[in-house]
This record gives C-alpha cells, sequence and structure tokens, in this order.
C-alpha cells in the first residue's frame, strides 16, 4: 500500500470536519431543529392548544429526543472505543457510522408538516446524530498520530475545525441561496427553490436532509482516502469480552489519574451547555422572538463566520501556551452569554424595558451568536487537545471514547432540563436557563486538571 504523506493524513484528517460539519449547522441548530419544532407547534396550535404552551411542548419534544439519542451514545461510545483500541481498526466503525449519518440525515426529507410524525422524525434525525457522534470518536482518535510534537496538536486541532466551520458556512449560503424559500416565495439570491421545491409543502426546508447526506458523502472521501488505521501484525479483530473488560480496568483506575478524572467531568458539564445552546438556538430564536428560518439562516452565517475565524485564532494560541487558558476564557464568555440569551424578550434585554418595534432584541440575539460560534467553536478544538494530553497514550481510542462518554453521559441533562423547565414554567425563554448552571460546574472543575494531565513524562 502506497505511503500516505503527512501533509495529505493532515488535510483527509481536516476533511472529516468539512463533511460532518452541516449536520450540526443545518439539521442541528438552524434549519431542522427550528423547522421541527416550528412545524409541531403548528400543528399542536391547530388542534386546539395555547400558542405559548404549543412552543414550549415543541421545544420540550426535541429536547427529549436529543436526551434519548444522547443516552444512547454515553452507554456505548466507550466501549466502541476500547474495541477499537483492542483491534487496531477503527475505519471499518468509520464506514458504518457514515452509513447511519447518511440514511439519517437522507431520511429526513420524509417529514412534510401534512403528514409530519414527531417519532419518525425524531428517529432519523437521532439515526444520523448517533452514526456523526460515533464517527467522530474514532476520528478524533486520530489526531495524536498526525504529528510527532505534541505542541503541534492544538495547532492542527483549531484548524481543523475552523476548517469544518468553513464547511458549514458554504453548505448554509447553498441551503439559503439556492433552496430555502424566503417571505416573498423566493430564496435569498432572488430565485426560486431549485427542482421546483414547494415551500407549502416544507420541500424548500426539508431539502436541508438529502443535502446533508450528499454533502457528506462527497467530501468524505479525501478522509477516506488518506487516512489509515496503524494495525499491529496479529491483532485480534473483535474482542469484544477482553475489550470491555480493558475498559472496566481503566473506569477503575480514573481515581489514580485525577487529573484525568477532573477533565472528563469538566468537559462533561461545559460541553452539555454547549450542545444545549447549539441544539436550541435556532429553536430559541424561532420562538421567542418570532425569526423566520431565513432568518435563523442568517444567525448561523454570522455565528459560523465568528467561529471559522476563532477557532483559527485558538489553535494559534492554543499552539503558544496550550489548550487551559483557551479552555477557561471560552467557557466564562459562554456562560456569560447564556445568561444574556435568557433575558433576552421582543420588548427588553436584561430586564430593561425597550420600545415597541425596537430591533434591539434581535442585533442583541445576532451577536450573542457570534459569541457563540467563536467561542464554541474555540472551546471544541481545544477540548479536543486537551484529551490527547489527559489520555493514556497507548489507549487513545478508548480515551476518546470516555471523553464521548463525559460529553454524552449526561448529554440527555441539557435537553432534559431545558425540556423539563420549558414543561415547568410554559416558556421557551426561560426554558434554556439551565445552561447557565453547567457551564458554571464545569468551570469549577478545572480547579484540579493539570494542563499537561497525569501520564506526561
Amino acid at each position: 500500500m502506497a505511503q500516505v504523506s503527512q501533509r495529505k493524513r493532515i488535510w483527509g484528517w481536516y476533511f472529516f470536519d468539512w463533511a460532518t460539519q452541516p449536520y450540526n449547522t443545518l439539521l442541528l441548530t438552524f434549519i431542522f431543529g427550528p423547522y421541527f419544532t416550528s412545524t409541531l407547534s403548528a400543528n399542536l396550535i391547530a388542534g386546539g392548544m395555547a400558542e405559548q404552551t404549543a412552543r414550549a411542548q415543541a421545544q420540550a419534544s426535541w429536547g427529549w429526543g436529543l436526551a434519548i439519542a444522547g443516552i444512547f451514545i454515553a452507554i456505548l461510545a466507550p466501549v466502541l472505543g476500547a474495541i477499537a483500541d483492542d483491534s487496531g481498526r477503527k475505519m471499518p466503525w468509520i464506514w458504518l457510522f457514515s452509513a447511519m449519518y447518511f440514511v439519517g440525515s437522507g431520511a429526513l426529507w420524509w417529514t412534510a408538516p401534512q403528514d409530519f410524525s414527531v417519532v419518525w422524525a425524531l428517529f432519523f434525525f437521532g439515526t444520523g446524530l448517533i452514526g456523526m457522534e460515533f464517527a467522530t470518536i474514532f476520528t478524533n482518535s486520530y489526531l495524536p498520530e498526525l504529528h510527532d510534537d505534541p505542541d503541534e496538536l492544538g495547532r492542527i486541532s483549531g484548524s481543523g475545525w475552523a476548517f469544518g466551520y468553513v464547511g458549514g458556512l458554504v453548505a448554509l449560503l447553498m441551503m439559503l441561496g439556492l433552496f430555502q424559500a424566503t417571505a416573498s416565495g423566493n430564496t435569498m439570491a432572488g430565485i426560486a427553490p431549485l427542482f421546483g421545491l414547494d415551500p407549502a409543502t416544507g420541500a424548500d426546508t426539508r431539502i436541508v436532509g438529502p443535502l446533508g447526506a450528499v454533502w457528506f458523502a462527497v467530501f468524505m472521501i479525501p478522509f477516506f482516502l488518506y487516512s489509515r488505521d496503524t494495525v499491529q501484525t496479529g491483532a485480534p479483530r473483535l474482542l469484544v469480552g477482553q475489550s470491555i473488560r480493558d475498559l472496566i480496568a481503566t473506569l477503575k483506575g480514573l481515581p489514580h489519574h485525577p487529573s484525568l478524572l477532573a477533565y472528563l467531568g469538566s468537559s462533561m458539564f461545559y460541553r452539555d451547555a454547549l450542545n444545549g445552546m447549539y441544539a436550541f438556538g435556532g429553536v430559541y430564536a424561532a420562538g421567542v422572538l418570532g425569526w423566520s428560518i431565513t432568518q435563523v439562516g442568517i444567525f448561523g452565517i454570522i455565528a459560523l463566520v465568528s467561529g471559522a475565524l476563532f477557532c483559527w485564532i485558538a489553535g494559534h494560541v492554543d499552539r503558544r501556551v496550550g489548550p487551559m487558558p483557551v479552555i477557561v476564557f471560552c467557557v466564562i464568555a459562554l456562560a456569560f452569554v447564556a445568561l444574556v440569551i435568557v433575558m433576552i424578550t421582543p420588548t427588553s434585554i436584561l430586564g430593561i424595558p425597550i420600545s415597541e418595534g425596537s430591533n434591539m432584541p434581535d442585533i442583541t440575539f445576532f451577536i450573542a451568536g457570534a459569541v457563540i460560534g467563536g467561542a464554541g467553536g474555540a472551546l471544541q478544538a481545544s477540548s479536543r487537545n486537551m484529551m490527547t494530553r489527559q489520555a493514556n497514550p497507548a489507549r487513545m481510542t478508548e480515551a476518546f471514547g470516555l471523553y464521548a462518554l463525559s460529553g454524552k453521559a449526561t448529554s440527555f441533562l441539557a435537553p432534559a432540563l431545558i425540556a423539563l423547565t420549558s414543561q415547568i414554567t410554559g416558556s421557551q425563554r426561560l426554558g434554556v436557563s439551565p445552561v447557565v448552571g453547567l457551564f458554571i460546574i464545569g468551570l469549577v472543575l478545572l480547579i484540579w486538571v493539570k494542563p499537561r494531565g497525569d501520564f506526561a513524562k
């Protein structure tokens, strides 16, 4: 087999972020998520439910769906990582979960408002989400193999995340410019939606599923061409029992590695909070501020441009000073902006009344989107690099399985807390308030994390 150069391996790895980012950008946050809650709330209102209650119930349904997917990921992620480490084979798993991504995303086409099924919409969305998250575990574990100098990994991780944000931006611009109809019936590019997609049936929005699937299939090609497994001679193909025993031994040994344990706990809470902001940002804007899908898309463009820029900057800062300062700064920024978002209404900002018809709530939320995109992207890139410092080098895929577990063990918590708070208060706005507390918990736990980890020589 021909030798693949380091440059090609790095760029192949970058393309995974480019290929998968639209699932987060188009489906989770800015297009399908708001479409799901808007469609469901409209159906509930048509059935006689009060408007505010219907919007809160739709947000709750979205939250419970994400919570169920998160539980499934949390249970299997570390086991799969342990199996991959014992066999040395990651690529077959990536192929499998890529297929789940493709099928789950593409099937979202069948979610027309006229025969909308909450169960099937969440099932297919969850299938694609689980595929993306599991594939990410294995691709993240390639990071330490991309460069011999550990100090370079922060730059590589940040650049990869920035590249992914650019991919998400391009996909979002395609969606808004070619498919998504505005109030005029044309797209933002001033043309009718391609392929004669009818806004009355939601086809101009539902196309986001097949678009995400095709995008993924095309741009995963460089990853599959240039990524290679390093398999030791005689390595077993699949020893599930041994892998589970190795995982249990790793879990039992966590108290002997307090920095790793604290980092897994910290990232568990702050990444859960961040995922909550991603999952409900567009939903919140559509429900609380009354934004259209197009306005939410513009919000997404701002967030993605900010994310790409700050991921690239943070990657170079990470290279100079390490990931810890970047993580601390970003968590503080996100906790603050989450608090601000909770205190934005159409008639007030931070409790201060504003004149009727003022566009200040919209402007403030756009600014918040820029902070979420920038700080959120930088946080994830540096967190990925921090994991390479905290993990046992000999069990890197298992470590990223634990990292996924720490991100997903309570991944149901933010959606579930938001869903529960939305139902109890009957308010979408107050429903997102739990993310502030999750950020604070994550920040406090960072006190016990060593910048170089427990395994540093």
